[in-house]
């Protein structure tokens, strides 16, 4: 009750100081006509110090002084058919002031409501620093979240998918060492939503790479856990997204989901270094940037970080093309797929280009099915790019997102 009558009280008290300034400013007017007149008496005085230092004759001085007294009397009538009140009425400033203050007071007491949270003890930045590691340190783990979320509808499969998925399911059941056949598995359940299952044969894939397991193994890992979990970023998925930069401190997705994690636990300011420095060496096109766009404006001002760097916008289709992508069928969507992947291998085929492009194209292909053209393209590619061990783990991981790594 204290904290609210202050508020009032300091809000009546700047109304208070705003009614005495608009009074005051009502007092201290005077017409123009009297600072004319003031104008006017100083040219006299004027014309007698010019007579007295010889500057001008008696006979243009007695003709300068007949103007300047006729405009005198003009200026002194003019003030005597004013009114002595001028501006607004007296009304009309109690009006102004009653409305000022009833803003004040009301439009105060409604804004705190809405954003303000009385009762609230003060919070230093260090207070709120260990909140959040406590919090970090005390969140639920993946299975008390999975176990609090209510039952996922399952996904509606076609006939022949669902039966070949099944299929694969039972041929990795009975050949639980078989790394490719995991590979596929956790492809396959996490295309058909079942992230569960697609993180539990992820984590199968892991331990059978052993020490080669890559960062994007680690980082698919993390993103079915998120996703199992509703986006909620667990120990345990903080754990594979920390085992992920290790193995490549710039892996795009695992800074985003990091980035996520540390909003999720009342740091939002570490959450926004991770995105800004995660968007300066992100490639062209990546999926992720989209991502991080859209949510930074809000994320900086959650940071408190209002002159934010300048960051190139991400490079990509436009609004346009996505809405006109959008409209096409899925028949015309996969040609149009199709025709970008095969002018991407032509270009590499008959100009070549960097190694990104190269993991792009066996991703791609990964996923359009076409496994053996994505292996010849990925023998191709490590033949131009040997000897470049950062070039060889970029492919050797575009090959695992496709699928083929061996």
């Amino acid at each position: 009750m204290t904290f609210w009558a202050l508020l009032i009280l300091t809000a009546l008290l700047i109304a208070a100081f705003l009614g005495y300034a608009m009074f005051r400013g009502r007092k201290n007017r005077e017409p123009a006509a009297a600072y004319d007149l003031r104008v006017y008496r100083e040219q006299l005085a004027g014309v007698d110090r010019d007579l007295a230092r010889g500057v001008v004759s008696e006979a243009d001085a007695e003709r300068v002084r007949t103007e300047i007294s006729r405009r005198i009397l003009a200026a002194d009538a003019q003030m005597q058919a004013q009114t002595d009140q001028d501006g607004p009425p007296l009304w009309a400033n109690v009006v102004a002031i009653s409305v000022v203050a009833a803003v004040l007071v009301g439009g105060g007491f409604w804004m705190y409501r809405q954003m303000g949270a009385a009762g609230l003890p003060d919070q230093p930045l260090e207070l709120r620093k260990e909140m959040a590691e406590a919090l970090r340190a005390d969140r639920p783990s993946q299975a008390q979240v999975e176990a609090d979320l209510p039952a996922a509808p399952q996904p509606q499969l076609d006939e022949s998918y669902a039966a070949l998925l099944e299929q694969l399911r039972e041929t990795v059941s009975a050949r639980p060492d078989d790394l490719q056949g995991h590979i596929l598995l956790a492809q396959h359940e996490a295309n058909a939503g079942n992230f569960r299952a697609a993180y539990a044969a992820q984590q199968r894939v892991i331990e059978l790479s052993g020490d080669a397991a890559p960062a994007d193994a680690y980082s698919h890992l993390a993103e079915m856990m998120i996703l199992s979990a509703n986006g909620y970023v667990s120990p345990e998925a903080e754990e594979a997204l920390k085992q992920a930069l290790q193995r490549d401190p710039r892996h795009g997705p695992a800074n985003y989901y990091l980035g996520q994690m540390m909003v999720q636990v009342g740091r939002p300011d570490i959450g926004y270094r991770i995105w800004i420095d995660a968007l300066r060496v992100a490639p062209p096109g990546a999926p992720w940037v989209e991502a991080i766009y859209a949510q930074l404006d809000d994320l900086a001002f959650r940071a408190g970080v209002f002159n934010p760097p300048n960051i190139p916008a991400p490079s990509g289709p436009s609004r346009e093309d996505i809405d006109a992508a959008a409209a096409l069928t899925p028949e015309e969507r996969q040609e149009m797929i199709q025709g970008m992947v095969n002018q991407l291998s032509d270009r590499l085929a008959t100009e070549g280009g960097p190694v990104e492009d190269w993991a792009q194209l066996i991703a791609a292909l990964g996923v359009l099915g076409e496994g053996q053209r994505a292996i010849d393209i990925m023998k191709e590619a490590v033949d131009i790019f040997a000897g470049d061990t950062e070039a060889l783990e970029l492919l050797d991981a575009a090959a695992f997102q496709a699928g083929i790594a061996q």
